[in-house]
């Protein structure tokens, strides 16, 4: 099994440049990082891990800077978002973005797709909270049209894009897309429409929902089984014997939001699951 890891890296922790080469010099598959762009000083909506809301949130450092700096250093480490707030972003430079990072790290980046929980920093980006979901499939249809091999136009509910010259080209044609949210018909429809998998924090009741999603996969015509990579666990030996009995090949471990010394003790800690 591949494992990964993830942090809420800031301007108070270790640098993404130097947990990256200790990551890929360990034996490591991957970094995943997630996104906010700022936290509004004041909220209507509870953080669903519970109030107060920690640090760490809103001094996050830009992914796609963070994850140029570490794809810089290394040369076998994935890269991924963990997740990114689509519907926050220009789709048209958003894909300029992740083609640009995929292509320079040699196709090492995972998108990670997600649609958020706070209303109100949606909200200053303009985002109509009850449509978030159908805006970021929009989106990534946007984004596909111009990864296409030749240029693509592309119509759709919330934004267009004409047919269009658009270089770099990731690396493989597209990115591998995961998509992060609690289990159910609407999450499984996004996955199904548009990704290649699911990315579910925490990994819990996999047991019951991945039967699911392999049966919505399957009806939906798509080859195969969707990839599922559970994010931001907390590790312990029969809990990633558990994923690999399910069939999983990839996991995310939780690091901690820490200075060099910390992060670098847990990655020691890390390694015997390696």
């Amino acid at each position: 099994m591949r494992i990964a890891t993830t942090i809420f890296l800031t301007d108070e922790t270790i640098r993404p440049d130097r947990l990256a080469r200790e990551l890929e010099q360990r034996g490591f598959a991957g970094l995943y990082l997630p996104e906010h762009t700022h936290i509004p000083a004041s909220r209507d909506t509870p953080a669903p891990m519970g109030e107060p809301l920690p640090r760490e949130y809103g001094r996050t450092l830009d992914p796609f800077v963070a994850l140029a700096q570490a794809a810089a250093v290394t040369g076998r480490l994935g890269l991924g978002t963990g997740i990114t707030l689509v519907a926050q972003h220009d789709p048209v430079a958003l894909a300029k973005q992740i083609a640009t990072l995929d292509f320079l790290s040699g196709g090492r980046f995972t998108l990670g797709v997600g649609f958020g929980w706070n209303v109100e920093e949606a909200a200053d980006h303009g985002v109509q909270w009850s449509t978030r979901r159908e805006l970021t499939r929009d989106r990534m249809a946007l984004m596909r049209a111009l990864w296409a091999a030749e240029p693509t136009a592309y119509k759709g509910e919330f934004g267009s894009v004409r047919a269009s010259f658009a270089y770099p080209k990731p690396a493989n044609g597209a990115p591998r897309t995961l998509v992060g949210g609690a289990a159910g018909p609407r999450l499984f429809g996004q996955i199904t429409g548009y990704a290649d998998g699911w990315l579910p924090i925490g990994g819990r009741g996999l047991g019951e929902s991945l039967p699911e999603l392999r049966r919505v996969w399957a009806d939906a015509g798509r080859a195969g089984d969707p990839v599922v990579v559970p994010y931001a666990v907390k590790p312990s030996a029969g809990k990633l014997a558990y994923y690999r009995d399910l069939g999983l090949t990839e996991v995310v471990l939780q690091l901690p939001p820490a200075d060099e010394a910390t992060v670098l003790r847990t990655l020691d800690d890390f390694a015997q699951y390696l």
